[in-house]
């Protein structure tokens, strides 16, 4: 997740991160807010979630039964030079971001550096569970993002079909040739789905049937008109009469 949020080679800003309940954890809760985007999981067992108390003296009559104990902020600020020099190396590229997260899990619990980062990652959770269950729009946010996520994987395993969707090779450069491939068949999809929508939506009578609610579940990454199977005979000196009829008009018009 954190290698696709900072290398993705496009020129967009991500500053945000829509993952289920099985795509967050405490130690990822620090390194995502280290590198300056939030983490922002749909949580399934909300009921068993804890808030961290800020320190010793604050005690929340109300919250007893789901707050926990104090934040050591003394074990984040010794240990904080060491976690700084960890995310850099994410950040440039120097070490792999699996290789590093791989260090810090359950098993290490005795590392004094996984403990530093997973309570960090307590404070930021505590905070992002209060924004959870306070805000309804940002609920729906997350849960509308996820859908996007998931509709487009759906799409990928449709079009990525044979061997159930999967790898077929252990080498790399078969994996690397059957990934480029699915990026073009994305891309392809995409820009056909665009052309054949504009040309659907062009038209007045359409238009004025569609509400916001209409236009706000639009999609380019529809899959359903797509026949994966078969022989498909491509001419590259043709083009597809998606938008013929709309010129037409313009020329008669003209």
């Amino acid at each position: 997740m954190m290698e696709g949020v900072l290398r993705h080679c496009i020129e967009m800003s991500v500053d945000r991160q829509y993952v289920d309940t099985h795509g967050q954890s405490e130690v990822g809760f620090a390194f995502c807010r280290l590198l300056h985007f939030d983490l922002m999981p749909r949580l399934k067992g909300l009921h068993l979630q804890r808030l961290y108390r800020p320190d010793r003296k604050s005690e929340y009559q109300n919250l007893k039964t789901v707050t926990s104990r104090a934040i050591d902020w003394q074990l984040i600020a010794t240990h904080y030079d060491q976690m700084v020099k960890h995310i850099a190396a994410v950040r440039f590229g120097t070490a792999d971001s699996e290789a590093i997260m791989r260090r810090f899990n359950r098993k290490n619990t005795e590392n004094e550096l996984y403990r530093a980062f997973a309570e960090l990652g307590r404070v930021e959770k505590t905070i992002f569970l209060c924004q959870y269950l306070g805000s309804k729009d940002m609920r729906q946010e997350i849960n509308e993002g996820l859908n996007v996520i998931e509709n487009w994987n759906g799409a990928n395993n449709y079009i990525f079909f044979g061997k159930g969707r999967e790898f077929t090779s252990n080498r790399p450069d078969d994996q690397e040739e059957s990934m480029l491939s699915l990026h073009l068949l994305q891309s392809c999809l995409v820009f056909i789905n665009t052309l054949m929508i504009q040309q659907v939506l062009s038209e007045p009578e359409w238009r004025q049937k569609f509400t916001m609610e209409d236009f706000r579940a639009v999609t380019p990454m529809v899959h359903a008109h797509i026949n994966p199977y078969g022989l498909f005979v491509l001419d590259i000196d043709k083009r597809l009469p998606i938008s013929e009829g709309r010129e037409a008009d313009a020329e008669k018009v003209a």
